[in-house]
């Protein structure tokens, strides 16, 4: 659902006039659900001093009344539920699903990284508006690990990074933009911790893969946390006889064991769908059990 195309979801009067012209004057029965550019999307009036949440990273100008947040998370969710058996996959990119340096900052072991830029297709050199030269090492896996995961959810990227920074990384894992789209929130609409307040859907769906715990204060029962990737500056990572880096593998690494465990998050998810009702279900006992499930399995406990 495009809440550009559909704005007003409000409820209405049956008989209710629309004037097609801006008013200065606020309606007094109008709770101002959808608000873009300070007009009123539902009574078409000028609202100063709102105090809805913001989501200029989906459309421009676009704020909500927490009503209208509550309300959407839920119509989205849903339908995302009953239409296309879809869950909500947010994922964080530094260390998750990449890792960044800065050239600068590479040992003298790690120098000869730089040559193989151009003949290797995880790998990219950036300066370009950025203080530093730097690279970015794509985690083994990620492409398949995208491609699989949006099967069985919508996906965000949700970066402590800046903008531009996380369009450049999108420009190797999503060029095309099939994955995420405009669902990209940054350092810019997100300066603190990470909330998922900022997601668009119910956090009874959403599930998060980051490495790190602490930046999700308020969310942790949507989190599974990821190893740390770091292919830079590891020395451990460093073959003894050729001196030349070894990295994740793509069948046993934890992109493809995070995977493993998302496929089985969906499929309890919706297994038995139509007993279920949708106003109990909720990802987050069940990223628990599975958890706990997977640990006694890797203690050996039956």
């Amino acid at each position: 659902m495009s809440l550009v195309e559909n704005l007003s979801l409000e409820p209405q009067p049956k008989r209710r006039k629309i004037d097609p012209e801006v008013k200065e004057s606020p309606s007094r029965n109008c709770s101002h659900w959808f608000v873009r550019n300070k007009v009123c999307a539902s009574c078409n009036t000028i609202v100063d001093n709102y105090q809805g949440r913001s989501f200029d990273y989906l459309y421009t100008g676009i704020q909500m009344s927490n009503e209208a947040l509550g309300f959407t998370k839920r119509l989205i969710s849903q339908t995302s539920w009953l239409e296309d058996k879809k869950l909500h996959l947010v994922l964080d990119l530094d260390h998750t699903l990449v890792h960044t340096i800065k050239v600068s900052q590479l040992s003298e072991s790690e120098k000869y990284i730089t040559e193989e830029v151009e003949s290797r297709k995880d790998l990219r050199r950036f300066n370009t508006g950025f203080p530093e030269e730097s690279l970015i090492k794509l985690r083994p896996f990620v492409h398949q690990f995208l491609k699989e995961c949006n099967e069985m959810f919508s996906l965000y990227v949700y970066t402590k990074g800046g903008y531009d920074y996380a369009q450049l990384v999108l420009e190797l894992i999503d060029p095309d933009k099939i994955y995420f789209g405009n669902r990209v929130i940054t350092r810019r609409e997100s300066p603190g911790f990470k909330t998922l307040d900022l997601v668009l859907a119910d956090e009874r769906g959403i599930v998060v893969v980051d490495d790190k715990s602490s930046v999700w204060p308020h969310d942790k029962k949507n989190l599974l946390q990821i190893a740390r990737y770091n292919y830079f500056g590891d020395q451990s990572c460093l073959l003894s006889e050729s001196k030349k880096k070894i990295d994740e593998s793509d069948e046993k690494g934890p992109l493809n064991t995070a995977l493993r465990f998302l496929m089985d998050v969906h499929e309890e998810f919706f297994c038995d769908w139509s007993r279920k009702d949708l106003d109990s279900v909720d990802v987050r006992p069940l990223l628990k059990e599975i958890s706990l499930r997977w640990k006694r399995k890797a203690d050996g406990v039956v």
